[in-house]
């Protein structure tokens, strides 16, 4: 049930951002006012950054989106985390060179865990360049090599041409981890939004059809299912940062055909078994269409002998963990990411 309450107090950070925005009045008339929706209250910052967000992201066309989400989500990033150094390189892939960006937390106590990460975006939208700032904080919170992986985005590329990258990505890593300060017996494979959905589907694939396989999984607030039938979206399916719509516009992007929807590939949710995976830490925001969907995700991990921590953000909208300059409660992710890989990799 939708509660209204007394007006929040607004950061004056944000609210200069706003003046300057154009377009920001747009969706805005609930401004002001405390949202409460299934027992947890949004929080007055993120309320506005969904508004804001809704209001300057809003081209069906790719190219448009991508550099409007760029725009959007730059001033909440926050940062640049300092870290000992970072290099973009180009690896071999199957449709080509990828780019990838590798970071390094510092220049001692060699080797480190590895860390391969897929941006989120929706399949169509994002880049290494609009994740740097995440990266860089998990970089140095995890104390790990950080690769993360610029795979090919729809429509230009659709299913299953990203994920093929990013296998290919996570290959390289394992194989190369001596040469760059790595430790291949210390691999984690993780993403958000449609990169924790990558993350997931590797997961499975490398499982499934061989391959250096993860030692863990961060998956924050992935894409599972592409049913899109959970009660999350109907809960926030507009004025959330992510909306349904959106949702359904990156599905018709990316999958060629309806009925690759039904694929694990695509809807890890849909895997008839997911015994024998890497453990998981995944995490969930309160106020995102996909909700619900990590949710079952995490539960039939557990279900299935995994192990798994959950942990949920309740006053979050989704994209909260790119935007450290904003919402602390993306470092507080961060580090909570960042104990679960130490534990996964204790000796």
């Amino acid at each position: 049930m939708l509660g209204l309450g007394p007006a929040p107090s607004f950061n004056p950070e944000i609210m200069v951002m706003m003046a300057r925005g154009p377009g920001l009045f747009a969706g805005l008339s609930h401004l002001g006012r405390r949202i409460t929706i299934d027992g947890n209250t949004l929080d007055s910052k993120a309320q506005i950054v969904s508004a804001l967000a809704g209001a300057n992201v809003a081209s069906n066309d790719p190219v448009e989106a991508r550099q409007q989400l760029a725009d959007a989500v730059a001033p909440f990033r926050g940062g640049p985390t300092p870290i000992y150094a970072s290099e973009d390189r180009s690896i071999p892939g199957p449709g080509g060179n990828i780019p990838v960006r590798l970071y390094w937390p510092g220049a001692g106590r060699l080797p480190r865990p590895i860390l391969v990460w897929f941006h989120g975006g929706g399949f169509v939208l994002g880049s290494v360049e609009s994740h740097d700032e995440p990266c860089r904080r998990l970089a140095r919170a995890c104390d790990a090599v950080v690769i993360s992986v610029e795979y090919r985005l729809a429509p230009e590329a659709k299913f299953p041409a990203g994920l093929d990258d990013c296998r290919a990505a996570f290959a390289w890593a394992a194989a190369n981890a001596a040469d760059i300060g790595g430790d291949p017996a210390r691999l984690a494979v993780g993403g958000d939004s449609a990169g924790g959905n990558l993350a997931a589907a590797l997961t499975l694939a490398c499982r499934d059809q061989g391959g250096p396989q993860p030692g863990l999984q961060l998956l924050a607030y992935p894409v599972t299912d592409a049913d899109m039938a959970q009660r999350s979206y109907k809960l926030f399916a507009d004025g959330f940062f992510l909306t349904a719509e959106r949702m359904g516009w990156f599905f018709d992007k990316y999958l060629g055909s309806p009925d690759q929807g039904s694929d694990p590939l695509v809807s890890p949710l849909k895997a008839p078994d997911l015994s024998d995976l890497a453990p998981a830490h995944v995490i969930t925001a309160g106020f995102d269409p996909l909700r619900d969907e990590g949710r079952a995700y995490a539960r039939r991990l557990e279900e299935a002998g995994v192990a798994v921590e959950h942990v949920e953000y309740p006053t979050m909208t989704h994209a909260f963990f790119s935007m450290a300059g904003v919402f602390a409660q993306a470092s507080v992710a961060t580090e909570r990411a960042a104990r679960a890989m130490r534990a996964a990799f204790a000796a």
